[in-house]
Parts: structure tokens; C-alpha cells; sequence
């Protein structure tokens, strides 16, 4: 009895003991300390941190705003290699539209923002590159291999993702459903609790206005009956009650810097770095003082070694970006070309907001339409509000300026000069007033948007010169790829070893097989 008694005892305590192992591995799967879930505002949080591309990098290169003289800080050259793009981002956004729809179900603001993000992320994507997985990707395990979606149809999914977010803000506004929280650009810093309203009314502009450069890119397929370009961009601005867009520079969508965690990339802390080597390209800069431009005055510092006096627009000289960098070295010290604006990106943290979309880019997207025919209105209206919106944020006033440049006999000293600027007599000049809807018209348009463009909006400027070959772009052995400035990115080298036949297929469609940074994609033939 009691060896038999032991051995039930024995068998019930293994029953037990395999009972509780089995529910202890899945109690331990999950790691206590780590969260399962992040909330929807958290994960906003990150992708509006991931949708601003800061200036001070290879944007402000490629688009010729900027360039290096010393090889040590970096080259001017173009990219050689595959594209980086923003598939973990749209994963987040994914995340959180799931997290948002637990919490309140599927009408949210967060869902409404995704479709915007959506939108934003794969048309920058394209814009790269061409083709891209679309409507297959993010699947995760259930379709790791993703079929490409031509450009096109990234392109016209894009744009109904904002129509549907529009419409979605539309109701949420109408219903005053506010539950947005972790939007820094325009909840925290704009409108608080005291109208959190504000916020969704001010995202809503952001949508169409956004819609507006998604089909001034499509350009030269304006005609294409299955993209109804034309009439999109007329059905924006003939319904302001539908498809409200920015009225002026409090509506941009921009980052904002401040002194402590995040200052402006170009600060006096690193001053001494910089100093004489990043300086202003000549594709920006005498454009600007070709104009007789006071932005020019603005951004750079006089070229002394010309021999002209400070605040004349003969001093503001840049350097070319397709010169070798070795000759831009030897120009620079020798006061040849002007240096980058000491006083306004130096002198403190905080620096100049940057721009994701703005109020100015989307006065001369306006005006461009007029121009080419797709609407009826006032370009030369909206070509001058776009100037002057600019002009506001540059701190030129109509009137009396100051500018300060750098004294050379004492480094961190500057001179202040005091300057008449009239916009009058800036408009009146013959390569700035507005010429007519024709091509010189159009020409003037594009030159004030690549200028309005400046460190701002990531790669946009460059992506106007593909489209319009407005301005004319330095070239030369500085740029790289032997001289010649390329026209896309590769695909990512991860695409040949995860998705190969769907790579292979898009490439061979596309450019005939050859992953080639030279060779046009459908949006620019």
C-alpha cells in the first residue's frame, strides 16, 4: 500500500508538474518587461519625426543649395548606389492605425493621418526609384515577397488616399473628434488644449496642399485620361469648403528647433567645423543675386576677394557644385566665393524652421497650373504671394533691412549694414515681373520655387530641376558619374536577395533590365 500510494503520489505530482511547465513556457514567452503594444501617440510621435529631412546634409547638395570645399568634410558628388526607403516608417504607420482602432474603433484621427502618411512615405519612395511594392507590401509573413506596383498606380492609390483622408478629417471635425494626441506639429505646438480642434482643421490643409505637389509632379502626364490631373487640381481649388489648403506661413507644415534636444543642424556649436567649409552653391546663391535679391544677402557672406564692397550684389558669389573640390578649397580662403550666412545659421541653436510642405511651394504649384492651362485664375497673383511669403520668412521687409556679416579681422564680430529694399522695384525688374502664362512666365515660376525650395522640403527642388530642367544645374566632374548629374536611385541591394523575381521584373519593365541611376522612369519620360 505504501509503495502503491507513493507512486500515485508520484504520478499525480508529474501530471502537475507538466501541467504548470506547460503553462509557464507561455507565461514566459512573453518578457514582463517589455511592452506588447505601443500606444498610437507614441508611434505618431515617431513617424512625424521620421517625415522632416533636416538641412546640413546630401539634400542641400543634390538639390546645389549647398556644397562642400574641403574633401575631408565630404565631396559634392551625386549617389552611385540604391536608394534608402521608408518601409519601417509605414510599419509604425500601420502600427499605429491597429493600436488607434483597438482603443476607439476605426473612425479616429490616427486613421485618418495614416492614410496622409501613406500617401506621403510611397510617393517619396517613387520618386527615388519608379516602381515599388504598394498594394502587396506590409503584409508581413502573408506575402513576404511583394509584387511591385508600377508608378502610375503608386501615384493614383496615393492620390485617393488623400482624397479619403480629407474626407475622413472632414466628418472627424464635423463630429469635434479630437482624440489626437503626440502630434507636435500642430496639437502641442499650435493649438494646445485650448482648441484642439485647430489640429485636425490644420492637417486637413496639409492633405490637399500636399495633393497639389503630388500632381504638379505628375506634369508630363498631365493628359493621362486615367490620372485626371487636370480636373483633381481643379476640384481643389474650386471647393475651398471641401478641400481647404494653406492660406499663409502659420499653416506649414514644418519643424520646429529649439535650444535644448532638438537645435538646428547648423549652430555655433559647431562653428568652428564649418567655418569656410560649407559655403553657398552658385545654382541658389546667384540666382538670388542675379535677382538683386536681398535673400542673398541673407544666407551668405560677401565674397571679399572680389574686390566689390560688402552689400553689393557682385560680392555673393557661390561656387559650383560640378567644380573639383580641391579648386573650391582654394576659392573659398581666398574670399573668392561667399561663404554660408554666418549671422543667421551660426549665431544661436534654434536657426530657421524647416519646411515639410509650405505655404509659398503651393502658391507657385498654383500659379504653374494657371500657367500651363489646367485652371482658370491669377498666376501672377499667386507668384507674388509665393515671392513675398518667402521674402516674411527670410526677414526681408519692404523697406528698411538690416544684414550682418562676419568681421574678418575678428572672428564671432559682425557689421551691420542698413539697406532699402523695396518689393515695388524687385517686381519691376524685367526677369521678375511675371511675363504671361507662356514659357518665360512658367521659366520665372520655377525659379522662384527652386528658391523658395531652399533647405527646405528634403529633395523637392531636385525632383523640379528632373521634372522641368528649371534652374539649370551645375555639372562637371565635382558631381560625380562622370559629370553627369543621375536622374534616380538604385533599388535597395536587399531587394536582389529577398524579392529577386519581382526586382528582376520591375527592373526589366522599367529599364530594360539595366537598375541604372541614368535611366528615366515613367514619371519623367
Amino acid at each position: 500500500m505504501k509503495k502503491n500510494t507513493i507512486t500515485g503520489t508520484l504520478l499525480i505530482a508529474i501530471v502537475l508538474v507538466a501541467s504548470s511547465c506547460s503553462k509557464k513556457f507561455e507565461e514566459y514567452a512573453v518578457n514582463p518587461n517589455q511592452p506588447v503594444s505601443v500606444p498610437a501617440y507614441l508611434l505618431l510621435r515617431q513617424v512625424e519625426n521620421d517625415i522632416v529631412e533636416f538641412p546640413a546634409g546630401d539634400a542641400d547638395k543634390f538639390c546645389q543649395y549647398t556644397l562642400s570645399t574641403y574633401t575631408y568634410y565630404g565631396l559634392n558628388e551625386y549617389w552611385s548606389g540604391g536608394a534608402s526607403l521608408n518601409y519601417g516608417t509605414l510599419r509604425n504607420v500601420i502600427a499605429m492605425e491597429k493600436e488607434a482602432a483597438k482603443a476607439s474603433g476605426d473612425n479616429n484621427p490616427y486613421s485618418a493621418l495614416a492614410k496622409f502618411f501613406k500617401a506621403y512615405f510611397f510617393v517619396k519612395m517613387s520618386l527615388k526609384v519608379g516602381d515599388i511594392p504598394m498594394s502587396d507590401a506590409l503584409k508581413g509573413l502573408d506575402n513576404p515577397k511583394p509584387k511591385y506596383d508600377t508608378q502610375k498606380d503608386v501615384f493614383k492609390q496615393s492620390l485617393q488616399l488623400l482624397e479619403d483622408a480629407n474626407t475622413q478629417l472632414a466628418s472627424l471635425i464635423a463630429a469635434s473628434n479630437t482624440s489626437l494626441l503626440g502630434d507636435f506639429y500642430y496639437q502641442e505646438r499650435i493649438s494646445g488644449a485650448k482648441d484642439p480642434l485647430t489640429a485636425l482643421k490644420q492637417w486637413q490643409k496639409v492633405v490637399n496642399t500636399f495633393k497639389l505637389r503630388v500632381l504638379i509632379e505628375l506634369s508630363k502626364r498631365a493628359d493621362d485620361a486615367d490620372l485626371n490631373v487636370k480636373q483633381k487640381f481643379a476640384d481643389v481649388l474650386s471647393n475651398p469648403a471641401k478641400y481647404p489648403i494653406m492660406n499663409d506661413l502659420t499653416d506649414n507644415l514644418e519643424y520646429v528647433y529649439n535650444d535644448a534636444f532638438n537645435q538646428y543642424p547648423n549652430n555655433k556649436n559647431n562653428y568652428g567645423n564649418d567655418a569656410l567649409r560649407l559655403c553657398v552653391a552658385a545654382t541658389w546663391l546667384n540666382t538670388l543675386a542675379g535677382l538683386k535679391d536681398l535673400r542673398a544677402m541673407k544666407v551668405a557672406e560677401p565674397a571679399r576677394g572680389l574686390g566689390y564692397s560688402d552689400t553689393s550684389y557682385q560680392s555673393f558669389v557661390g561656387g559650383s557644385n560640378g567644380a573639383p573640390t580641391s579648386n573650391l578649397g582654394g576659392d573659398v580662403v581666398a574670399f573668392r566665393i561667399s561663404a554660408i550666412g554666418r549671422k543667421r545659421y551660426y549665431d544661436g541653436f534654434k536657426g530657421e524652421n524647416t519646411f515639410i510642405i509650405g505655404f509659398p511651394e503651393m502658391c507657385f504649384n498654383i500659379a504653374e497650373a494657371i500657367n500651363r492651362g489646367w485652371v482658370t485664375g491669377d498666376a501672377n497673383s499667386w507668384y507674388q504671394k509665393g515671392v513675398k511669403a518667402m521674402f516674411a520668412f527670410y526677414g526681408v521687409n519692404d523697406g528698411a533691412n538690416t544684414v550682418s556679416f562676419l568681421k574678418t579681422t575678428a572672428p564671432g564680430v559682425y557689421v551691420d549694414y542698413n539697406i532699402t529694399f523695396n518689393y515695388s522695384d524687385y517686381f519691376a525688374q524685367p526677369a521678375v515681373s511675371y511675363a504671361g502664362n507662356n514659357a518665360t512666365g512658367l521659366n520665372q515660376i520655377l525659379i522662384q520655387r527652386y528658391l523658395s525650395l531652399a533647405r527646405n522640403s528634403g529633395m523637392e527642388a531636385y525632383y523640379q530641376w528632373r521634372r522641368t530642367g528649371v534652374p539649370v544645374f551645375a555639372t562637371g566632374s565635382g558631381v560625380g558619374n562622370g559629370g553627369v548629374i543621375p536622374i534616380r536611385y538604385q533599388y535597395p541591394a536587399s531587394e536582389l536577395s529577398t524579392n529577386k523575381d519581382n526586382y528582376t521584373a520591375a527592373v526589366q519593365s522599367q529599364y530594360n533590365g539595366n537598375d541604372n541611376i541614368n535611366a528615366a522612369m515613367w514619371l519623367i519620360k
